[in-house]
């Protein structure tokens, strides 16, 4: 499923991933490259199957791994309000 952060988030890419501020809260998080590229293939339009092919084809993770770290991010997203 496609990824939208809420219109209380701004995003910022870095030499070091995204930083991500919540608006309403006033705090920030930082998503590591990995965690950029899921975020990027997911608000792309790409689903939860792209992004685990992503980190497969970029990083030397199996796809069982990517898989669950794809589904814990977005869950955290998710879950934190950041991301509908």
């Amino acid at each position: 499923m496609a990824l939208k952060f809420g219109a209380n988030v701004s995003t910022a890419e870095t030499d070091y991933g995204t930083v991500l501020l919540d608006e309403r809260a006033g705090e920030y998080w930082e998503l590591n490259p990995t965690g950029t590229l899921v975020v990027s293939t997911l608000m792309a339009g790409g689903d939860e199957a792209d992004a685990v092919a992503a980190l497969t084809n970029e990083f030397d993770i199996s796809p069982d791994q990517a898989k669950q770290d794809v589904d814990a991010l977005v869950l955290q997203l998710r879950t934190s309000g950041l991301a509908v």
